[in-house]
């Protein structure tokens, strides 16, 4: 599996954007980002378009359909399933055609929910969430891993670039605690042990990683995100904002530390996410990584080395002109981890 597929400096995006258009945002991704690239997901194009919506239209030998609390298992594809299947498809049509344009990359990211988050954000038949039923769980992580199989085959194909996967798990900390609300509203799904959690996260990780030959990267951008977990799942990268450290614990801070040493990339979620008051400058966007470094008892190398700068989590609620600036500060802040500027 190769330790770090990605070129040094390189920075890249969490994943969503603004806008309905596959084209325009393909063609700035690979602009913006031409060594690290991503496929990019359009949420407000509806139904089929957010993260779990695309994420199932993955799924094979299963299906989906949309409910009034959410999506629910289907017991044949139907429109809403096939809805997502071809905003998927347009968005492959869409990465092929800037990838013509502009070259293949080195590398090309693709973004899916996590097993966990997955089986948060769909109902069983009889109105509980899939996590719920170990059984289902088991059978959705399955199906996906299969479908992703497929996925990773056409974007290699179609771009001639090898494919690394983020894992996306924003419920999974709701998941820990217990704080995810039932269907009905009226409860909370018990939280999972933490040993079991992790068990499935690092046998997901495990065939990602078979299938890609890549690391796979974990993103959570929760207040707390659980690096120790990820870590102890095999996770080759881990991504989160890093805004979220403010006041952090000394045991989150030990958890980064711990797994910076261990060999694992981290993706710092750097630039904001959504259209700032004033416009920062670049130095003011890398103090909070130069400041964890120096905190953490590293050289500043390490950022060269192991760190990929990015927005603090996904651009979908940036204006087009924030996203594209957004995307291109991360690239600056990629080139001067490697070579700082003198006032860093």
């Amino acid at each position: 599996m190769s330790e770090r597929p990605w070129p040094a400096g390189a920075a890249t995006g969490i994943g969503s954007m603004p806008g309905t258009d596959p084209v325009e945002a393909a063609a700035v991704v690979f602009g913006e980002l031409p060594g690290f690239p991503y496929v990019p997901e359009l949420p407000a194009r509806g139904v089929g378009a957010d993260l779990v919506g695309r994420t199932a239209a993955l799924l094979v030998d299963l299906a989906v359909e949309v409910v009034p609390s959410g999506y629910r298992v289907a017991g044949r594809p139907g429109h809403d399933h096939r809805r997502g299947r071809d905003l998927l498809q347009w968005d492959l049509d869409a990465v092929q055609a800037a990838r013509e344009n502009t070259g293949a990359p080195a590398v090309l990211k693709t973004q899916i929910a996590g097993p966990w988050t997955l089986g948060a954000g769909i109902e069983l038949a009889r109105g509980h969430r899939v996590l719920t039923d170990r059984g289902a769980l088991r059978d959705f992580t399955a199906s996906l891993l299969d479908g992703l199989a497929q996925h990773v085959a056409e974007l290699t194909a179609r771009t001639g670039a090898p494919v690394v996967v983020q894992l996306d798990e924003p419920s999974l900390p709701a998941v820990l605690a217990g704080k995810l609300p039932t269907p009905s509203g009226y409860g909370n799904v018990p939280a999972v042990p933490e040993p079991e959690v992790r068990e499935l996260l690092a046998t997901t990780i495990e065939r990602i990683g078979a299938l890609t030959g890549q690391p796979v990267i974990v993103h959570c951008c929760a207040p707390r995100p659980p690096i120790a977990l990820f870590r102890a799942a095999d996770a080759g990268a881990i991504a989160f904002d890093v805004s979220m450290l403010a006041g952090a614990s000394a045991e989150l801070l030990d958890e980064i530390g711990e797994a910076w040493d261990s060999g694992i990339s981290f993706f710092l979620g750097l630039v904001p996410a959504t259209d700032p008051v004033t416009a920062p400058s670049l130095k003011d966007l890398a103090s909070p990584a130069l400041k964890l470094v120096d905190r953490l008892g590293f050289n500043r190398s390490i950022l060269a080395e192991r760190a990929v700068p990015t927005p603090a989590c996904g651009l979908a609620g940036a204006t087009n002109e924030w996203m594209r600036r957004a995307l291109a500060l991360s690239r600056d802040l990629g080139k001067g981890f490697v070579e700082p500027p003198e006032n860093w």
